[in-house]
């Protein structure tokens, strides 16, 4: 790195531990807004989170965290949002950031900000006043908790300037993550909405007892609809096969780490959606995301009846049965 660039995180749970693990293995100082008082006081005294990733060990002294989220921001060059696209707009109405526009501002946002109906890129270039030329996305196919495990993990970080995001990209490089970089931040962001939307699905073909043969079948069919959606939203040439398109959608629909997968199959299994996000005790970004898909598809009207299935379970109560009885006739 020709030029050492001061880090900053905004959030504190399991992706933002996470990322803040790979990146304390490349800088000397990270600084790390905490919301709670009590995760403050812990990370700072013990050197982990007590509510996310408890497995993960922070060296203290690189650690400089603050409750208060303006001075994580003037410390930093590069701020890395990791706020779950729920709680993200009302978290920033009540502290007020300052400042963004001149930063390079990462978001790790894994949904849409319902308020509304928006990726996140679009939310901070609109509320913010963030150029979009200084926004970036990171997306996997990466679960936090193979993070932890220091599996062999991969990340992209997508920015409109590629020479941004590879000095971006250089801070979560360790010898268990490989990072690349691409300019296509529309088809990433939208991409890992999409996966988790998908994700629900497969997990309510699980939960309902459909097979594996079945589910393979459904998968395939959300790549394809996948494509279908992000190429008429934003057309350029990509690759959707892969590892931000294809690869974030495999694992987030076949692995046991899925929150998203979970859901569906608890749905599928016979709980209301209403008790299984309460069951669950973590946010599933599907939700929010399947309504966002369904606002912005009233403007395109493409043709996606895996996406537009699980809006009408999780958000109209239609009977999952039904719902997947009928895709079942008519995937190929």
């Amino acid at each position: 790195m020709s030029e050492s660039l001061r880090i900053g995180i905004l959030g504190s749970g399991s992706w933002a531990t996470a990322l803040a693990k790979m990146v304390c293995e490349n800088v000397d100082e990270l600084n790390w807004w905490i919301r709670t008082e009590d995760m403050y006081e812990h990370l700072g005294k013990f050197g982990h989170n007590p509510r996310y990733i408890e497995s993960i060990q922070f060296p203290v002294d690189k650690l400089r965290l603050s409750l208060n989220m303006q001075d994580v921001i003037d410390r930093s060059d590069v701020l890395i949002v990791a706020i779950p696209s729920l709680f993200l707009h009302d978290v920033f109405e009540e502290h007020k950031p300052r400042g963004l526009e001149g930063k390079l501002v990462i978001s790790a946002i894994k949904g849409m900000i319902p308020q509304f109906n928006s990726i996140p890129a679009r939310y901070l270039h609109k509320r913010l006043n963030i150029p979009y030329e200084n926004i970036g996305i990171v997306c996997g196919p990466c679960h936090a908790e193979e993070v932890a495990r220091e599996r062999l993990s991969y990340l992209t970080v997508a920015c409109p300037d590629t020479e941004k995001a590879e000095r971006f990209a250089c801070y979560l490089r360790t010898r268990y993550i490989k990072a690349n970089t691409s300019d296509d931040v529309f088809g990433v962001e939208l991409a890992a909405v999409l996966k988790n939307v998908y994700a629900v699905g497969a997990g309510l073909a699980h939960g309902l007892g459909y097979g594996d043969n079945f589910i393979s079948v459904l998968i395939s069919n959300s790549a394809i609809e996948m494509k279908r959606f992000i190429d008429a939203v934003h057309d350029i040439d990509r690759n959707i096969k892969s590892s931000p398109y294809l690869g974030d959608l495999l694992v987030t629909a076949y692995s046991v780490n899925s929150r998203n997968r979970s859901l569906g199959t608890m749905v599928g299994s016979g709980y209301t959606v209403k008790s299984a996000v309460i069951e669950m005790k973590m946010v599933a970004e599907g939700m929010t995301g399947a309504k966002g898909i369904n606002e912005m598809n009233k403007k395109f009207q493409i043709d996606i009846p895996i996406a537009d299935a699980v809006y009408r379970i999780l958000h109209e109560r239609m009977s999952p049965v039904l719902e997947m009885r009928l895709l079942s006739d008519n995937l190929g």
